[in-house]
């Protein structure tokens, strides 16, 4: 009895110091879980969620050489260098009123005669269709090649856009800020009105733009039309100025062409050329005279590496009681 009674004390002993143990026990905090960077296809190819929040982020741009050569482009020199540096930042996020956008462009240039520094390309916001901020207008988009001249030298300004959407169609009205837009010294709205009209059809695509100039009083309207075609794309465009305003300042009438043909997957030629009618214009500036002129000239696109590519580009310009001339450049630019 004795001995059973002390087996069973033993026991309880021995249980109440591990109950006690297991008490006391220390035991390791659970790491907080990390939120790795996650992918994002929703606005397509390299895009990632900001960790923390369901914004999509994409940060691209390049870095480009480029030489460019004609009649004393820099000085008396006719050649000049220089190498630009491009930052792009795009965020976008789902919203209830549709996708929110907020994009900022930095550029820089670095050229031995000039002051180096970054500027803004591009700051906007855009919601749906509504776009806000400073950016490039219609105008900017040309024909494929170097060759054509079918704006103004000033496509960026700050301005409020809406373009609807329907499948292939597109339309959209633009109002600008022209401040700083050097044509006339009557500077007192700054306004400027754009119009568009487009759409795909099949292998080909067709845009319709227009611009005013309310302190111009003058406006200009322009065609694009391309067309899948045998081995390349057919561009050709039409333009017509009342008189040298914001979006269009050349001359009162032009038409241009090209033939963007694809050699091989990395190579493309480009040869193209235009015309202009009534190069001359008035002190108020309306055009007048019959000083016309061509230009002509051939693209070269080269894809060297994934990322890495090579422009070439040779231009002749023969325009009416001036002497003719050769331009182009040489350029090779890294993307990411």
């Amino acid at each position: 009895m004795n001995i059973k009674s002390l087996l069973l004390g033993s026991a309880a002993a021995l249980a109440a110091v591990s109950g006690a143990q297991a008490a006391d026990a220390i035991v390791a905090a659970q790491p907080e879980p990390m939120e790795y960077v996650r992918v994002c296809d929703a606005f397509g190819a390299g895009f990632f969620y900001i960790p923390g929040s369901e914004t999509c982020l994409k940060i691209g741009g390049y870095v480009r050489f480029q030489t460019g050569f004609g009649r004393d482009l820099s000085g008396t020199s006719d050649w000049d260098s220089f190498t630009r540096a491009q930052l792009e930042i795009d965020a976008r996020s789902d919203t209830e009123l549709g996708t929110l956008r907020g994009f900022i462009g930095l550029r820089g240039d670095a050229d031995n005669s000039s002051n180096r520094g970054v500027n803004v390309d591009q700051a906007f916001i855009e919601l749906g269709g509504l776009k806000v901020g400073y950016f490039y207008n219609w105008w900017d988009d040309g024909l494929s090649g170097e060759t054509d001249i079918l704006a103004s030298h000033t496509t960026q300004y700050n301005a409020i856009r809406y373009t609807y959407t329907a499948g292939a169609f597109y339309a959209g009205v633009a109002v600008d800020e022209l401040e700083g837009v050097i044509h006339g010294t009557n500077r007192d709205n700054n306004v400027g009105i754009e119009g568009i009209i487009g759409g795909a059809f099949g292998p080909a695509k067709v845009a319709l733009l227009g611009g005013y100039d309310t302190d111009q009083e003058e406006g200009a309207v322009r065609v694009i039309a391309t067309a899948e075609l045998g081995p390349g794309t057919l561009g050709l465009a039409a333009a017509w100025a009342s008189g040298q305003n914001a979006y269009y300042d050349t001359s009162e009438w032009t038409v241009a062409a090209e033939y963007a043909v694809k050699v091989t997957d990395r190579f493309k030629i480009t040869p193209g050329g235009q015309y202009f009618w009534n190069l001359d214009s008035t002190a108020t500036g309306g055009f007048n005279g019959d000083r016309d002129g061509w230009r002509a000239g051939l693209t070269f696109d080269y894809q060297l590496a994934t990322n890495l590519s090579t422009k070439v580009a040779v231009n002749y310009q023969d325009f009416d009681n001036q002497q003719e001339q050769w331009t182009g450049f040489v350029r090779l630019q890294r993307a990411f």
